[in-house]
């Protein structure tokens, strides 16, 4: 496990590890030290979108990954096609590192199928948000499960045109010729773009008190049952907004988080032990550990549980 920050140039921070797993698309975020640019504005993106637009713009390569013996596809695409920038920049206010396959989406995944293993989640007609989807595969991963809608959220619309919907498109068309998987072949499959702060203005599933709390009291009433993110809680600016979106839509008293990060992100401070921190500091949710990932070479991983007290 790393124990000091990257050094680094002046003007840039290494977000992740400097030794990424092969394949996995991982490798350094260089930004600016503060956003320059407003965040885009908040829409939907359809899939036609993707037809019409997306697919003249950048070529989107699939390969499979293998998760706990499911087998998904993670699509790739060059940010310089779709943002004009290098493969591991990272520009606040622009974009958000979501064409890369980082590893906390696949230990999400992983830890998703132990949970159901046990007993202790179902998939099966529940309304799932992942948030700062990029591949999605978590999103996938509930679909494949049975849930009745998955909503995928990213900061760029362009990741959902370019990577996202292709990518859950491939996927969808696998899972749903497969006799070994559970998928609701209606699901309903929607796409958000926007930021933290102002994304829930388009999400279909909210319905929110003024202390930002869901209260689901029948079936059919707004809200997620599950909602799902990995590698979204590196930066400290965007944690409060991240929170306040998640009390937002999540139903209670039955919903449930599923946060999956690195312990910490050296140089700027975020990491899911800041993350939970703030959550325990609020009393709403109760945060339980359910996984650890530590190879000895890397930053420790983990994933975290959030229910309502």
């Amino acid at each position: 496990m790393d124990t000091n920050p990257s050094a680094s140039p002046a003007g840039t921070f290494f977000l992740f590890d400097e030794k990424p797993q092969s394949g996995l698309g991982l490798g350094f975020l260089d930004s600016p030290e503060n956003p320059t640019l407003p965040p885009p504005p908040c829409l939907e993106v359809l899939p036609s979108q993707y037809v019409n637009q997306a697919s003249s713009n950048a070529d989107l390569t699939v390969e499979p990954v293998n998760v706990d013996g499911h087998t998904l596809l993670k699509g790739r695409v060059s940010t310089k096609e779709v943002f004009g920038l290098s493969n591991s920049d990272l520009v606040p206010g622009k974009y958000e590192g979501g064409l890369k396959l980082w590893e906390g989406s696949l230990d999400l995944i992983k830890t998703l199928n132990s949970e159901m293993k046990e007993k202790k989640l179902s998939f099966t007609g529940k309304r799932v948000l992942e948030l700062g989807c990029g591949h999605g595969l978590p999103g996938i991963f509930a679909f494949s499960q049975g849930a009745a809608a998955v909503h995928f959220q990213d900061f760029n619309a362009e990741v959902l045109q370019c990577l996202t919907i292709p990518n859950v498109n491939a996927n969808t068309q696998q899972i749903s010729v497969s006799s070994t998987e559970k998928c609701n072949s209606e699901a309903e499959l929607r796409y958000f773009a926007g930021d933290w702060s102002e994304v829930h203005r388009i999400l279909p599933q909210i319905l929110s008190d003024e202390n930002g709390i869901n209260e689901c009291q029948t079936v059919n009433t707004a809200g997620y049952d599950i909602v799902l993110m990995a590698e979204t809680v590196y930066s400290i600016s965007a944690l409060p907004s991240l929170y306040k979106l998640i009390k937002k839509c999540i139903c209670s008293p039955h919903g449930v988080v599923y946060v999956a990060a690195k312990k910490h992100y050296f140089g700027v401070g975020g990491g899911s032990r800041r993350f939970i921190s703030m959550v325990e500091k609020d009393g709403v949710f109760a945060a339980v550990l359910v996984a650890e990932f530590a190879d000895g070479s890397s930053n420790v991983r983990e994933v975290w549980k959030l229910h309502f007290r």
